[in-house]
């Protein structure tokens, strides 16, 4: 059975697991037409793999924000594997990509995707990432996530410096029902976390969401500014805050896995949220920031809507960018086989 076959068998087995594959292959609409077409052309134009071939699917990758080091790792992989399967057809690349794009994130180790939750505890998440990234509208689309499995959850509104900040935290707060915790504009950030640990440990909350600022330009005010705020919450409560979620925009490419790089640098960052991955063509950045920094996806922003942003599956993102292609062969075979 092919590799493609063997997930679509897997996302199909329920009606959760076929609505979460639909919002991947709707929200990589976008880079399917671009990463994902230029795969296809190339393979198009090829009557078989050779050298020129590996060389134009290197730029393409390239291109797509795979990073140099993870193209140089895939294109080498990808070698092995056409000759470990003694195959020059270059329709055969595709299921290949495919695999080796989930090898790669995935690697030898189990990653771990899933949220630090304390079952009948606090449960602290710190957000962090540079101003325009999104942090806000995530904050406030996992708090309806959180509230829908029935978790109490409630705001620290940290980010004190950026004009606005509080008010758009406090916006969420009224449209998903949940308390938020703030002071004035200008306000000790750190002084704020200490408030609002203390009213989510009172008021029984399951969840804290902090906001942070993302102002901060310079590496060390910034890593000065969040072990300010950590060490605040590790006094009220020693084993938190039990996530650092750093917050990038797959929109900015490059730009965002030199993001990456300065705040894991600055921070302890236990995993990513890539917004906006609906609104690139390329795509590829999911893979160098796994590859080049460690640190797991753990949500990825697929459209504008409540429900959008998704815990990320490897699986369900390598599917949903060849799927279509996928499909187009799977009816020919079978018309093929009808005639």
């Amino acid at each position: 059975m092919s590799f493609f076959k063997k997930l679509k068998d897997k996302f199909s087995g329920s009606a959760e697991q076929e609505q979460t594959t639909e919002k991947y292959e709707e929200g990589l609409a976008k880079t399917r037409t671009g990463f994902a077409a230029k795969v296809n052309n190339l393979i198009a134009r090829y009557r078989k793999i050779d050298e020129d071939f590996f060389e134009e699917l290197e730029e393409i990758l390239i291109g797509a924000d795979v990073g140099f080091d993870t193209v140089m790792e895939l294109i080498d992989e990808l070698k092995l594997e056409v000759k470990r399967r003694n195959t020059n057809d270059p329709t055969a690349i595709r299921e290949i990509i495919t695999e080796k794009f989930v090898d790669i994130y995935s690697g030898s180790e189990e990653v771990e995707s899933d949220l630090n939750i304390q079952d009948g505890e606090l449960t602290v998440i710190l957000f962090v990432g540079v101003n325009g990234v999104g942090k806000t509208t995530t904050i406030g689309k996992l708090t309806h996530t959180f509230k829908s499995d029935g978790k109490k959850v409630m705001l620290a509104a940290g980010d004190t410096f950026r004009a606005g900040a509080i008010e758009q935290l406090e916006v969420w707060g009224e449209r998903t029902g949940v308390d938020v915790i703030k002071q004035t504009e200008g306000s000790d950030p750190a002084a704020v976390m200490y408030d609002a640990v203390r009213a989510a440990k009172s008021r029984g909350a399951d969840i804290l969401l902090c906001d942070t600022a993302g102002r901060l330009q310079n590496k060390v005010n910034l890593m000065n500014e969040l072990q300010k705020v950590k060490r605040v919450i590790e006094r009220e409560i020693p084993s938190a805050p039990h996530e650092v979620l750093l917050v990038v925009d797959a929109t900015t490419g490059q730009n965002a896995l030199i993001q990456a790089k300065t705040f894991k640098e600055a921070t302890d960052v236990s995993g990513i949220v890539l917004t906006k991955l609906d609104g690139t063509a390329k795509g590829g950045i999911v893979l160098a920031i796994r590859k080049e920094l460690g640190v797991p996806v753990k949500f990825v922003g697929l459209g504008e809507k409540i429900d959008d942003l998704q815990p990320f599956n490897a699986e369900k993102y390598a599917y949903g960018l060849f799927a279509q292609a996928f499909e187009e062969k799977e009816d020919k075979n079978n018309d093929e086989a009808s005639e």
